[in-house]
């Protein structure tokens, strides 16, 4: 069999996955193919490095003298599955190694093993987010793929930060506490908190490509595949899963160099149909629970408004304030509400605006009101203004020099006065200029029983209307009768209490 294409695409792969990352299964299988030194041989005028034919140049394992074992392996691995390299097993054998107790659990895991037959694989293995290669492993990975590289600073301090699930809660006595202020943060505070901290598993696919009878050294262990789960369901697989490309090359170095072939493929098992159907009432009963839980937060003891009423939230923010003759600004505002006797009316926003001098006094640079939004959501308002202006450069030197300037006893009288009582208000003789603008941010909210009485009433009458389909225009009609009907007795009853000499001839009407 000829083998004609090499993928040389060794970047990352990112997915985004909502089943258990424990469901995830991956075959890898590695194949030694030649020694290094029969590629050499090669006439440049052939396929090239990527295009080569496997069938040529691969060995018969019989004429090589090797078991068909030691040349080609395949295995299944699980998520965080632990596989024991030779390395691995020659050194927890040693009672004396081991320090930790993992070591000692790796220990146990291999004497079992041991009594078991031994090991299935021999060269693929695996090392798991509890090892020690992880930790040194993200240490030291570099960057950028120069051989050069010089790491940079931020690269140093990021290799020193570890994405693990970390418990920063502190509880003194059963209470959460916390402190706001650090005054003397440790290293780790500060990588902890300066980062933003996902939290991450890791996993690394591994091969011993080391000479037949040899294997157990740590210089001969290559990468296969690197995996990485965080808490959000997001996989990143470097490289990516073979699938339809062509297998990964791997060429050692040394005195005896070696070509090897690898594909990693996915072969998690598909959901049944029914296990589909019960992971769909899970999580509808998680949706429930969580909206349960929200629901609890609310409380039960929700404040409504009273029936016939109209509450209005109004949160907002002076954006900004120009076209004024002097600087260092500041705004007097109130809100006006409507009297609860009046027509319906709405609340009406006045503002004042008065600058400050290098005296600590101030002036008034303008009067100016508008209506709070009729419609909930946000809204954007410029409120021109003016201010009362004397005709005397007595004023006006007054007002530069010591601040004093006409102000309005009443700021409603921008508006309208609360007091007023009359039909017409007249404003004649006053005189005015006009100064600058105020821009205001407002978001409005509106609360009233009336809008969930419409809702629902709108969704009864959504309802009728989809049942009756093609009746509706028959039930119009009908209603429209009903009501000329209920009309025409009103008006007969009224014809007949007045005095019969005021009564008119009678006109024939349709029923």
């Amino acid at each position: 069999m000829a083998e004609a294409i090499w993928s040389s695409d060794t970047g990352e792969a990112v997915y985004r996955s909502r089943d258990p990352v424990r469901n995830l299964r991956l075959r890898v299988h590695l194949q030694r193919i030649t020694s290094s030194n029969y590629l050499h041989c090669q006439p440049a005028a052939q396929l090239g490095k990527d295009l080569i034919d496997l069938a040529t140049f691969r060995p018969h394992p019989t004429a090589s003298g090797h078991r068909p074992e030691e040349e080609e392996e395949e295995v299944v691995i699980g998520w965080q599955e632990k596989l024991f390299s030779q390395f691995e097993v020659d050194l927890y054998q040693n009672e004396a190694a081991c320090q930790s107790p993992l070591d000692h659990q790796y220990r146990q895991e291999i004497l079992k093993l041991e009594d078991a037959g031994g090991r299935k694989n021999r060269r693929i293995f695996t090392y798991t987010d509890s090892d020690r290669y992880t930790n040194l492993e993200e240490h030291c990975q570099k960057m950028t793929t120069a051989a050069s590289e010089m790491p940079s600073f931020l690269v140093e301090r990021m290799a020193n930060v570890r994405r693990r699930r970390q418990d920063r809660r502190g509880t003194e006595g059963g209470i959460l506490k916390s402190r706001i202020v650090t005054w003397e943060p440790s290293e780790e505070f500060i990588r902890n908190n300066h980062v933003i901290n996902t939290p991450l598993q890791t996993m690394y696919i591994m091969a011993d490509l080391g000479p037949y009878g040899k294997l157990g050294y740590k210089k001969h262990e290559h990468v296969l595949c690197t995996l990485k789960v965080d808490s959000n369901g997001v996989i990143t697989v470097k490289p990516d899963f073979t699938g339809s490309k062509g297998p990964y090359r791997i060429e050692t170095e040394g005195e005896k160099q070696e070509l090897w072939k690898y594909t990693v493929d996915n072969v998690s098992s598909l959901a049944q149909p029914e296990e589909e159907e019960r992971e769909q009432r899970v999580f509808k009963d998680l949706y429930g629970r969580h909206k349960e839980y929200l629901n609890s937060l609310v409380g039960t003891d929700f404040e409504m408004t009273a029936p016939g009423a109209l509450r209005l939230f109004v949160n907002g923010e002076v954006v900004s304030a120009q076209g004024y003759e002097y600087d260092n600004l500041y705004v007097h505002f109130f809100v006006e509400l409507p009297t609860s006797n009046a027509l319906p009316e709405w609340p009406v926003l006045y503002c004042e605006v008065l600058s400050l001098d290098f005296w600590q006094r101030y002036r008034v640079e303008g009067y100016g009101a508008v209506v709070l939004p009729a419609t909930p959501g946000s809204h954007t308002l410029t409120v021109s203004t003016w201010r009362p202006l004397e005709l005397s450069p007595v004023a006006e030197l007054r007002r530069f020099f010591i601040g004093g300037s006409l102000e309005l006893e009443d700021l409603s009288y921008v508006w309208i006065p609360g007091t007023f009582k009359g039909e017409r208000l007249s404003r004649f003789g006053l005189r005015t200029e006009t100064t600058g603008s105020v821009t205001f941010r407002l978001h409005c909210l509106q609360q009233s029983r009336a809008f969930m009485e419409s809702s629902s009433l709108r969704k009864r009458m959504r309802s009728v209307l989809d049942r009756l389909e093609g009746f509706s225009q028959q039930s119009s009609i009908q209603n429209v009768l009903e009501a000329f009907r209920r009309a025409r007795r009103r008006m007969q009853e009224a014809r007949e209490s007045l005095p019969q000499d005021l009564v008119s001839p009678s006109v024939t009407s349709v029923s």
